[in-house]
């Protein structure tokens, strides 16, 4: 991917997440956002479920909301509306106790980009 934009957005999520979170065994690795209805969801993200919860353990792939500013989620519809470019999360961090994720706003890269990329490297 080629990298357009950043965004920092905060996750809506329940308890037990938190706390595996601290744990530190999130994995972005299939991780990608969507906006439907005008919310962006997280979606593929997988936060196991926490060793010390019970019955209250929350689903590891369930979709997150992502909790963005209405002018900023209005200028992302914008721009992937187009049809090339996607949100992807580059990270994710507490930030004064709250959970942060940096969403970025990319384009995919053509062969001939992927090569060069690889031959600088």
């Amino acid at each position: 991917y080629t990298i357009l934009d950043t965004y920092e957005a905060g996750v809506a999520l329940v308890g037990t997440e938190v706390k595996a979170l601290r744990e530190g065994k999130a994995s972005l690795v299939d991780a990608f956002a969507t906006i439907d209805d005008g919310e962006v969801w997280l979606r593929g993200l997988h936060i196991p479920e926490y060793g010390g919860g019970t019955w209250t353990n929350h689903a590891p792939r369930r979709t997150r909301k992502l909790l963005l500013h209405r002018r900023e989620i209005d200028s992302l519809v914008g721009k992937i509306r187009d049809g090339n470019q996607t949100l992807v999360p580059l990270s994710m961090y507490f930030n004064d106790g709250r959970v942060k994720v940096e969403l970025a706003l990319a384009k995919g890269k053509q062969e001939h980009d992927k090569r060069a990329d690889i031959a600088r490297r």
